[in-house]
C-alpha cells in the first residue's frame, strides 16, 4: 500500500512538472524499462529510443495514470510496449519489409506452401489476434510478455511486481480462454472444409 502512495505521490509530481520527480522515476524504472523494450524491439538504439519515448510521454501526460487502475510499472509497460510496437511497424514500412502485426507472430510465406495454405493460415493468424484481444489487460500483458518477448514467468513477476503464483494463474486462465476460444476455430474451419466438398 505504501508502494502505491508513494508512486501517486511521484506522479503528482510529475504532473506539476517537478523535473527531479522525473528524473527519480527514470532512476528507478530506466533499466527494467529498457531490458523489457529490448526484448521486443531487439536493438538497442530502438531500445533507448523507445525509453526516451516513454519519460517524454510521462512528463507530457502523467495525469493519465490513474492509481486506482494497478501499479504504475503495469502502466508504464504496456505503454513501453505499444512504443515499441509503433516503432516497429514505422521501420518496417521505411525499409519496405513485411508489417509488424499485433501480438501474432508473422507468418512468412514458403514457396512450399499452396495459395490456399497460406489464406488459412493468415485466417488463423487473424483469428489468433481477435483472441488475445479478448483477455483481459492484466492477461495480455503476462501472455505476450512469455509467449512474445520470451520472459519466464519469473522475470514476468520481477518486471511487473506481481506474485509468481498471479502470474501463473493468469497464464493459465488465459490458455484456458484461448483454447475455448480457438477450439471453437476448429470447429468451424472444419465445417467450411466439408462444404467447399459438397
Amino acid at each position: 500500500m505504501n508502494e502505491l502512495i508513494a508512486e501517486r505521490q511521484l506522479m503528482l509530481r510529475i504532473i506539476e512538472k517537478d523535473a527531479a520527480a522525473l528524473e527519480q522515476l527514470y532512476d528507478q524504472y530506466e533499466r527494467v524499462i529498457y531490458a523489457f523494450a529490448f526484448r521486443i524491439v531487439q536493438d538497442t538504439m530502438t531500445a533507448e529510443e523507445v525509453v526516451q519515448e516513454l519519460f517524454l510521454r510521462i512528463w507530457n501526460h502523467a495525469e493519465r495514470y490513474d492509481g486506482q487502475q494497478g501499479k504504475l510499472m503495469t502502466w508504464m509497460f504496456a505503454i513501453t510496449r505499444n512504443i515499441a510496437i509503433d516503432m516497429l511497424r514505422r521501420k518496417s514500412s521505411r525499409h519496405a519489409a513485411s508489417p509488424v502485426t499485433n501480438e501474432v507472430i508473422h507468418l512468412i510465406p514458403d514457396e512450399h506452401i499452396s495459395t490456399e495454405q497460406e489464406v488459412e493460415n493468415r485466417w488463423l493468424g487473424e483469428k489468433v489476434s481477435e483472441a488475445l484481444a479478448e483477455l483481459s489487460e492484466e492477461q495480455q500483458i503476462v501472455v505476450s510478455s512469455i509467449y512474445y518477448q520470451g520472459m519466464t514467468q519469473h522475470e514476468v513477476s520481477d518486471a511487473f511486481k506481481i506474485p509468481l503464483g498471479t502470474v501463473k494463474s493468469r497464464v493459465r486462465l488465459a490458455m484456458k480462454q484461448l483454447q475455448k476460444r480457438l477450439g471453437q476455430l476448429d470447429l468451424l474451419r472444419d465445417t467450411a472444409r466439408k462444404e467447399e466438398t459438397i
